[in-house]
């Protein structure tokens, strides 16, 4: 090699070291709700999806769930941002249609039911600033009681006879969501 392409190459890694940001970057902890991933097909070689819903997973940790999720409030259905959920193709809740797209998913816990809203607004953190007037639809739907407790907040995708279910689960509570083609 050439001196001058030595002294070049030197010159070059002292420069790099000395304007470079060296110390140790800072991140973050792990996140007391971590971010979870539910999707019809489950399977994830199955690239052909119905719907998917992103959601943070807020556990228990002794808490009731009457205070972390109150009833007749609006709540994001999860931790941390708004749960959202991506339809692949157009489908039903209740009677209201819904184009393919993403949506944010709120719920309204009641005593025996569930409220269920798909909102147009995204990237929302919390129910804080939840709009009413951007609902695309809204359906009530029961609450039943399963023998066994949840820790953490959970969703999974099902099939249905005409369509898939959103089921929902955490303490003894559970709350199915049909969404039909």
């Amino acid at each position: 090699m050439k001196k001058a392409t030595i002294i070049a190459t030197i010159a070059f890694a002292l420069t790099m070291v000395f304007t470079s940001n060296v110390h140790a970057q800072k991140f973050p902890g792990l996140d007391k709700s971590p971010m979870d991933m539910a999707s019809y097909p489950n399977d994830y070689k199955d690239s052909k999806k119905t719907a998917r819903i992103i959601y943070g997973r807020p556990q228990l940790n002794g808490r009731a769930l009457s205070e972390l999720a109150p009833e007749g409030k609006v709540w994001r259905t999860g931790a941390n941002e708004a749960a959202e959920i991506t339809f692949y193709k157009d489908v039903k809740l209740g009677n209201t249609k819904i184009k393919a797209g993403s949506y944010t998913f709120f719920t309204i816990p009641e005593k025996d039911s569930c409220i269920i809203i798909i909102n147009k607004d995204l990237n929302v953190w919390g129910a804080y600033t939840y709009n009413e007037k951007n609902d695309v639809a809204r359906l009530k739907v029961p609450v039943t009681v399963a023998d066994e407790s949840l820790e953490a907040f959970s969703m999974v995708f099902t099939k249905a006879d005409n369509g898939i279910v959103l089921n929902l689960g955490w303490d003894k509570a559970r709350v199915a969501v049909p969404f039909t083609e």
